[in-house]
């Protein structure tokens, strides 16, 4: 069976940036995984760390569930997705193991360096699945096989230069919307989090607001998702584009084509 695997840094980041996308390639026969690599223990003005692990813990695996996805469990803590060997080496594990042939990760300019940090890893941890000399934690064999990685779009739409980051394709999630929205919602001890921290009042509603906006740039769809396919080298054909699989909720965004021969 073919598979897919969204790699976020946070709980709730897949659900924000990811999950529609997810969701259509389970409808469209994959077997889909999911992977937060931190625990979330900063993610709370209430809880202490050891607490709010455990709630995130629980309302991850729920969110999860809801979409139908294999649960994948944290790797480490908030603010200490660093690129380093050792957190490489867990990541590359979980590749070997789940044997993606689509990667759904971070953009590599966003707000937080969890997130740009996290897109780092998860492009090594593919690029190394095939390497035989490269150990896994822990040790996993290794296999070639063709693999694409695509990158969300940042979570403010923009990179830290305040500029507009314009997606390569875009996919339409109106018909899962409201299993996206539902996965969102279990992370519930966000709410409050979301609102003291980053002005965020109603985290559902910022979900819905970006996923509206995205829709607006396809001129087509009402809510979408944005993506950006990472070079094919070292990871398939050049050309390959699995997401071309959703049919007509998939979008090239042609323009963005041409732009890359410029």
């Amino acid at each position: 069976m073919k598979t897919a695997i969204a790699i976020a840094a946070h709980p709730d980041d897949i659900e924000m940036m990811m999950a529609g996308t997810l969701l259509l390639l389970k409808k469209a026969g994959y077997e889909i995984h999911y992977l937060n690599l931190s625990r979330g223990d900063c993610g709370s003005v209430e809880y202490a760390a050891a607490e709010i692990k455990k709630i995130r813990l629980a309302e991850a695996k729920n969110a999860a569930h809801l979409l139908g996805a294999h649960f994948h469990p944290p790797l480490c803590d908030d603010l200490q997705i660093f690129y380093g060997e050792n957190l490489l080496r867990k990541v590359a594990a979980v590749i070997r193991e789940v044997k993606p042939t689509v990667v759904l990760t971070h953009s590599p300019e966003d707000y937080m360096e969890d997130h740009v940090n996290t897109g780092r890893l998860a492009v090594t941890a593919a690029f190394a699945r095939g390497m035989r000399n490269f150990t896994t934690d822990p040790q996993l064999p290794f296999d070639n096989y063709d693999c694409t990685v695509y990158h969300s779009l940042p979570h403010t739409l923009r990179d830290n230069f305040r500029r507009r980051i314009i997606p390569g394709a875009f996919v339409n999630t109106g018909a899962v919307h409201e299993t996206k929205l539902e996965a969102l919602r279990a992370h519930q001890s966000q709410q409050s989090w979301l609102d003291v921290s980053q002005n965020m009042n109603s985290y559902l509603q910022a979900m819905e607001d970006v996923s509206l906006e995205v829709g607006e740039m396809s001129k087509i769809f009402t809510h979408a998702e944005g993506w950006r396919r990472h070079s094919h080298v070292g990871f398939c054909e050049a050309g390959a584009d699995p997401l071309k699989e959703l049919g007509n909720d998939y979008l090239v965004n042609e323009a963005y084509e041409k732009h890359l021969e410029l």
